[in-house]
């Protein structure tokens, strides 16, 4: 099966013919038609909603498009119109080019002038250092980091005063009152200054162990003075800000993956960790799998996570494309690829050949609607594995879900994935005067209507609730896994 090869996003300028004034009315029809014409899930959203209340929607923007001139303001309008359809797998932004007046450029000197006078906090640094190197108790008191900041926190009466120890110079400097916090009966609340130093409220700041600070908005870890380290706290905040997948093992029972990211990008980094500990996975009872936040990218990212917990055959549901003129120069483009080899070539030619063949159809590429991958070979251990996932994955790790959810030794934690599944393969095109680009979809799955994904997500076995804070995630799926 080549669904695999559909993956790859494309960028197209429109032919088709209409008005070259560029007026937001004008894009507006432009990306009306485009959008009913030729994306996947444009028929089924109407089917769902019916005629007249999509009518009416649009007869909204009809008018609400006409006294918009500038270019930023009508793409956030047109995307409000197409948020009608979907919430993910769709997009539209403008390619307008901004003039940047002298007056519009960013003065450093002048934002320096502008917090000149902010609120300091004198402090002497030597003893200031010399204080808080006496401290024995965790607490609050002491020189944090959140980049760019580096923050020096003091206690004064019944409020600690937190100041810039470094930044970036321009919108704070040394001595500047970045928050307060006051201590309120142990109740910790209080005020943050964002980078324009506009008031936040903190509703309720916490230690989390001995070196993490959580404002609500920031997390803070201490620099200064040492306590003993909490070893689950620095693994979950270091998965939680990773841009690349790492493994940890926890205990002689469990090993952890985190994987932020399938885009394709990002493969050959998963499958260097995979191999690099494939010994050790495949020598421990337990493995977690941490998927949060992960937002999807390419199917072919996450081909080594399934042997790994593969136990039965796994079906996967396949897709329909919608077959029109300007959906195929993507397949008739990637068989003229020179990157390409013979046989996806091929492939493609041929797909291309049977979606010009049907057009305004939808279009079923493979013999069936479900292909069924097996494997000869299944891994005593690891014996059971838990995926955590959340709100933030989607699209192809809404995919590996479905795969991974169908092994006898998988179980789901956390909450509910974001749902954007069921139409999908995107694929992108610019307006006629290259002043906007619309991202839509050309595949439609056969999961519909029986199984539908988007705007539902797909659920946990083992609901997280939000009693237990997301550094503890990881523990929670631990111990459950560790006493079955």
């Amino acid at each position: 099966m080549k669904t695999g090869l559909l993956l790859i996003l494309t960028i197209l300028s429109s032919h088709l013919t209409f008005g070259q004034n560029c007026s937001c009315a004008d894009n507006f029809v432009w990306l009306k038609e485009t959008f009913e014409k030729n994306d996947a899930g444009f028929q089924y959203v109407i089917d769902k909603k019916g005629q007249a209340d999509y009518k009416k929607h649009t007869d909204i923007y009809v008018e609400k498009v006409k006294t918009i001139t500038d270019k930023d303001l009508c793409a956030e309008a047109l995307s409000e119109w197409l948020r009608y359809f979907r919430r993910g797998h769709l997009w539209l932004q403008s390619l307008a080019k901004k003039e940047v007046k002298d007056k519009e450029k960013v003065d450093d000197d002048k934002i320096r002038k502008q917090f000149k006078n902010w609120e300091k906090y004198a402090y002497n640094e030597k003893e200031f250092n010399s204080y808080i190197s006496q401290l024995k108790v965790p607490g609050l008191e002491g020189i944090w980091s959140s980049p760019p900041y580096k923050i020096g926190i003091r206690k004064v009466n019944n409020e600690y005063i937190g100041f810039v120890l470094e930044a970036d110079g321009i919108y704070w400097s040394k001595t500047q009152v970045k928050f307060k916090i006051k201590d309120d009966d142990n109740k910790l609340s209080g005020t943050y200054y964002m980078r324009d130093h506009s008031a936040s409220e903190i509703k309720s700041a916490k230690l989390l162990g001995n070196n993490y600070l959580s404002t609500g908005s920031s997390l803070f870890k201490r620099i200064t003075p040492t306590f003993p380290a909490d070893k689950s706290l620095d693994m979950a905040f270091k998965f939680q800000s990773t841009e690349i997948p790492l493994f940890e093992k926890l205990s002689d029972k469990t090993v952890i993956l985190r994987i932020p990211s399938f885009d394709g990008s990002a493969k050959k980094q998963i499958d260097s960790v995979i191999v690099a500990n494939m010994q050790t996975i495949t020598n421990t009872e337990n493995l977690i799998i941490d998927l949060q936040n992960n937002g999807g990218g390419s199917d072919g990212s996450f081909e080594k996570l399934i042997p790994l917990i593969y136990t039965n055959p796994i079906r996967v549901v396949g897709m329909e494309l919608l077959s029109t003129p300007l959906n195929n120069k993507r397949m008739e483009e990637f068989a003229n690829d020179p990157d390409a080899s013979a046989d996806d070539k091929k492939w493609a030619r041929e797909a291309a050949d049977k979606l010009n063949k049907n057009l305004g159809k939808f279009v079923n590429l493979d013999s069936s609607i479900v292909d069924i991958e097996t494997s000869d070979t299944m891994y005593t251990y690891p014996k059971n594995v838990g995926i955590i996932i959340n709100g933030g994955c989607g699209s192809t790790t809404e995919q590996f879900i479905l795969a991974a959810k169908q092994s006898k030794k998988v179980k789901l934690f956390g909450t509910t994935t974001f749902g954007s599944l069921d139409i999908s393969n995107m694929f992108s095109v610019k307006s006629p005067c290259n002043d906007l680009e619309l991202g839509y979809c050309l595949s439609k799955s056969f999961r519909i209507p029986d199984f539908t994904i988007d705007s539902k997500g797909l659920q946990p076995d083992y609901y997280i609730d939000r009693s237990i804070p997301n550094y503890e995630w990881i523990d929670f799926v631990n111990k459950i896994l560790s006493n079955p």
